[in-house]
């Protein structure tokens, strides 16, 4: 397909759908938490953490031993993340166990991870 096909080259507005579109559209306040969601997990060494969280609660040693990485950084992290509410902790004794915060978190994580991988084996066939 050429670029060219891809620009609407017309000027009819469709008020029906724009006027429902305004109406369900979300608080400015809400697009910003959203956009900010996404740019917390904007960075490889989270997404590494949630992977090592997705389906197990760790402690911080367990995650610094998985990712080769030292207990300071890990932290510091999970800290961000939690500050975010994308992951939760727990405490039992002395240690310190971390999981994501909930189902959405989870879900938004796996959904994203699933289209990575299905478009990454698609453009292997082409």
């Amino acid at each position: 397909m050429e670029n060219k096909n891809l620009f609407c080259d017309c000027n009819i507005i469709h008020k029906e759908k724009v006027q429902k579109t305004k109406n369900n559209m979300p608080l400015d306040e809400t697009c910003a938490d959203v956009s900010n969601f996404f740019k917390v997990l904007g960075d490889s060494t989270r997404i590494k953490i949630l992977f090592a969280l997705d389906n197990n609660e760790m402690c911080v040693c367990d995650i610094a031993n998985v990712l080769g990485m030292t207990k300071s950084s890990i932290s510091h992290q999970l800290s961000t993340l939690r500050l975010n509410n994308i992951v939760k902790c727990r405490r039992d004794g002395k240690e310190v166990y971390y999981s994501l915060d909930d189902d959405h978190v989870r879900e938004v994580f796996e959904v994203a991870t699933r289209h990575v991988i299905e478009r990454s084996e698609e453009n292997e066939e082409v």
